[in-house]
């Protein structure tokens, strides 16, 4: 197969090659109508001699590129030594097919100008893939770019769990020691510690299946159960058709942790947190509510001023989402008039790909 550069782009060499066995081949069709020796023999000769004075200018045009000149300015330096080539070219053509008895200077000017506007149709081309190469590779750095910082944001939404939670929870068990509930201890550390593989291990994606969003966000909740008691009261309605949809990943933890801590963990006797998900309309809604405070109550501990400071919060939320779908995605945040707060997601509905799924059954 022909050589391609890191990026798939043909070769240099493959292009020059290429190019001009074509147009050597429209040569030889433009005399085959006159069936004469000579004229194929005069044909090659002078096909093979702008060859050569291309491979010459190669190193000329590729000068002039690294030297960021115009695009007028870098015409006009290739037509000047496109001339210049053109006329030494066209000069030893002709020596080679008259074999030097006979010069006709009117074709030897033919001859000139013929091979100089080739040749500065050859570098106006070379301009011109160089230049869609060095376009196509800055755009494939950027996307990498891109890429990077969002499997950079993705990473430090799984290493940066909420300290807040997990001393939180850590003193939970301090507290189910000291009371002498061991097995209650024991099963939080068991949720901890399975909460913290599940968000730390597998391949790193930047979606999963609904299914898999839902599962992490219900080892959450447990901990947050075992935690509060009876003050936490979990409730689901998930469609079926919705496990299937590609979700963003940590996408329902950050808005989990702050329904517990700025909703349902500031009322005495505790409150409730409800997911529900549906599709309608080939596009995937998910609601997250919880009780609360009313908003006049804990406005100045909203979580956007504390919590988003952090990278892990709504704003995060908004942005992943933003980046993700585009216009397309949907955030809206609603507080009710009897206190908590309620979120609402909607992005386009769409199958995780298998390829991701296989690798994250496999972990």
């Amino acid at each position: 197969m022909f050589k391609r550069d890191e990026l798939g782009l043909p070769s240099f060499w493959v292009v020059q090659l290429l190019g001009w066995a074509a147009f050597y081949f429209v040569l030889l069709v433009s005399v085959l109508p006159y069936r004469k020796a000579e004229e194929f023999r005069d044909e090659t000769i002078a096909c093979a001699a702008m060859f050569l004075a291309s491979c010459f200018l190669r190193p000329v045009c590729r000068s002039l590129l690294r030297s960021s000149l115009r695009w007028i300015q870098l015409e006009l330096r290739a037509l000047a030594w496109s001339v210049a080539v053109g006329t030494v070219a066209g000069f030893a053509t002709e020596l080679a097919i008259v074999r030097a008895v006979r010069l006709v200077w009117t074709d030897l000017l033919g001859t000139v100008l013929q091979f100089s506007v080739v040749l500065f149709l050859w570098c106006t081309l070379y301009f011109s893939i160089k230049q869609w190469q060095q376009s196509t590779r800055e755009r494939e750095r950027l996307l990498v770019v891109e890429r990077e910082a969002r499997d950079a944001r993705l990473s430090a939404l799984r290493y940066q769990l909420n300290p807040h939670f997990l001393f939180n929870s850590l003193n939970a068990v301090s507290t189910l020691v000291l009371k002498g509930d061991a097995p209650g201890a024991t099963r939080m550390l068991s949720q901890i510690g399975t909460l913290l593989r599940a968000s730390l291990d597998g391949p790193m994606v930047s979606e999963i299946p609904f299914s898999q969003e839902l599962d992490f966000a219900k080892k959450y909740l447990a901990i947050e159960q075992t935690r509060l008691g009876d003050r936490l009261q979990v409730a689901f309605d998930i469609a079926p058709e919705s496990l299937d949809a590609s979700v963003p990943s940590m996408l329902l933890q950050p808005l989990l942790e702050n329904a517990v801590r700025h909703g349902v963990g500031r009322l005495r006797h505790g409150g409730g947190i409800a997911i529900r998900a549906a599709v309608g309309n080939n596009r995937l809604r998910i609601l997250v509510s919880n009780s609360g405070p009313q908003r006049s109550a804990h406005a100045d501990n909203h979580p956007e001023n504390e919590e988003n400071r952090r990278g892990i919060g709504l704003v995060n939320t908004t942005e992943r989402l933003k980046s993700v779908y585009g216009p397309a995605g949907e955030f809206v945040l609603r507080w009710p008039e009897n206190g908590g707060c309620e979120l609402t997601i909607e992005v386009p509905f769409k199958k995780i790909p298998e390829r991701v799924e296989e690798l994250s059954c496999a972990q």
